[in-house]
């Protein structure tokens, strides 16, 4: 019993100095102005990879927005590669300082972003179905905008600080002046 608590606390020890300190990309551009970015439809391309590399699952997601006060709203509409479908509605304050807090129905409690730079660091816990089962995750979700058009999206999700798999998604907005 006493090399499992060992061990386990070594493989949290090592998760938690594996951290990159968002202000790291400060001074990359282009700058991601969140609002901006969502405030024409985006469409995004994604999979789920389990933490052997197989990939498990491929979406596509369309997302648009609206303001509604100082809240940014994005909502989500996914199509998975089984043909099941999934909305997420996010409601994202803006908090100061690039700093921002998200709410979502399936998202457990708030979730805390920074940005800095061309970069967007979120983290929260997420209640995930698999099956009849639902597993509460934590997310580490990290996004970079490319260009003013493009943005790159890589979240570790974890279940008590060991890594179950990752997702990766790529987001193009969608309108004038950007190919469709």
């Amino acid at each position: 019993m006493t090399r499992i608590l060992l061990l386990l606390a070594l493989l949290l020890s090592v998760a938690s100095c594996t951290s990159v300190d968002v202000d790291r990309y400060a001074d990359q551009q282009p700058a991601f102005n969140l609002e901006h970015f969502f405030s024409q439809p985006v469409k995004a391309w994604g999979m789920f990879q389990k933490r052997n590399g197989e990939v498990a699952k491929r979406f596509e997601v369309n997302i648009v927005s609206r303001r509604e006060g100082n809240n940014l709203i994005l909502d989500e509409r996914f199509v998975y590669s089984d043909g099941s479908r999934q909305r997420r509605v996010w409601t994202l304050t803006p908090e100061g300082q690039g700093r921002w807090s998200g709410r979502a129905d399936d998202v457990v409690g708030v979730a805390k972003g920074q940005v800095a730079g061309n970069t967007l660091h979120w983290r929260y816990r997420l209640n995930l179905p698999v099956g009849d089962s639902t597993y509460e995750m934590s997310m580490d979700d990290w996004m970079y905008l490319m260009d003013e058009d493009t943005l790159i999206n890589r979240t570790r999700m974890s279940k008590f600080g060991v890594e179950v798999g990752q997702v990766t998604l790529f987001f193009r907005r969608q309108g004038v002046g950007t190919s469709q």
